[in-house]
């Protein structure tokens, strides 16, 4: 059987042969094999320079981070260290799918590229949680928000990643057919597919459901004070649209992928015999794997565009020498505003349901 030629996305978290069928013929894209070695070559340029701004720039700020911080930096380092390996990747694609350089790389970069996908994932989910308290319950937030807890939070999201990627550095191995050598899985077995469909659930959806729930109560929550506050609050507004712009980036980045690999994964188990179902699985993987990419390079330039204190610590970093201008306190970010804005909004309800308690008595 002929090894299925795969994007390293694809090889990392899921592989072909878990439907793969002798009597199923499957389409392989034209001009993949040219599109793909310059795509990843924009995402590591524009990429490394994004994110390598983005780490200096609020690790070396002078003034005091805010506790956000802590999550981007580690998010942005994340994205940095698959950045790295995306060059081998590129020598694959332009060398026939050929992998020349060594089994330690091949497990190497498979690992860090599965590693960053967890990391991404829960760090996300980390910072959903923060502004959730930070805006919905401040009181709370003030006793838990703390630099030395979101530290320790990101270690732990480091080490549990760590752990997770374990599976695709223990399954990574060069094979030898017709001439070629491939990076590769080994044999699939059922036990390693019901293994893949549990971290996919565990790991990929559920925090996916974590953060659209977060950002659900947060999005509601903001309604209600928009209407009260009227249309004249233009910083609510914007917050609104910051919530959905960050959900939908990491929406459409990463959902697709993980739909046709949920589905790919099932498909294996159930031996599905029709051949159409597997074809658009291997298809869809195929096409959805370049948003996955790209989402390690599009971060720094949305913090740039939406979050004004990123904006001027990138500013400063690239022109030290330029006085940049800024409205009010640096330290007062947005979900500050938004803490106080909505604790007065709770104060106020509190007093009018203790005023119709009093009137009805």
């Amino acid at each position: 059987m002929e090894l299925t030629q795969l994007s390293p996305v694809t090889t990392v978290t899921f592989n072909y042969d878990y439907y793969y069928d002798d009597n199923c013929q499957y389409q392989h894209l034209q001009h993949m094999s040219t599109f793909l070695p310059i795509l990843y070559t924009a995402v590591f340029l524009v990429g490394i320079a994004g994110n390598s701004i983005l780490i200096v720039a609020l690790v070396f700020k002078q003034r005091v981070q805010r506790l956000i911080d802590v999550f981007i930096i580690n998010l942005a380092a994340s994205d940095f260290i698959f950045l790295t390996t995306l060059p081998f990747w590129v020598d694959k694609e332009v060398s026939d799918e050929s992998w020349r350089v060594g089994s330690f790389l091949c497990k190497a970069s498979s690992y860090v590229i599965s590693v960053n996908m967890y990391c991404s994932i829960l760090l996300l989910t980390c910072m959903s949680a923060d502004r959730y308290l930070a805006i919905m319950h401040p009181s709370i937030a003030r006793r838990v928000r703390t630099r030395s807890y979101s530290s320790g939070l990101c270690i732990c999201v480091w080490l549990l990643s760590c752990c997770l990627g374990m599976p695709t550095l223990l399954s990574r191995e060069l094979k030898k057919q017709y001439g070629k050598t491939y990076c590769t899985d080994k044999a699939v077995t059922e036990t390693k597919q019901i293994v893949s469909l549990t971290l996919l659930i565990l790991a990929f959806f559920f925090p996916l459901l974590s953060i659209l729930t977060f950002y659900y109560s947060i999005t509601r929550r903001l309604c209600v004070h928009y209407q009260r506050a009227g249309k004249h609050d233009k910083k609510l507004r914007k917050s609104i649209k910051i919530v959905f712009i960050v959900v939908a980036a990491f929406v459409i980045s990463w959902v697709p992928f993980n739909i046709f690999k949920l589905m790919a994964i099932l498909l294996g188990l159930l031996k599905q015999p029709d051949c159409f179902p597997n074809m658009v699985a291997q298809l869809g993987m195929k096409v959805s794997s370049p948003f996955a990419f790209a989402n390690s390079c599009a971060n720094p330039f949305i913090y740039y565009c939406f979050d004004n204190y990123i904006r001027r610590a990138m500013l400063r970093c690239l022109c030290p020498r330029v006085k940049i201008s800024s409205s009010g306190n640096n330290s007062d970010t947005l979900d500050t505003r938004l803490s106080h804005s909505l604790s007065n909004f709770a104060a106020g309800e509190y007093t009018t349901r203790k005023r119709k308690r009093s009137v009805s008595l």
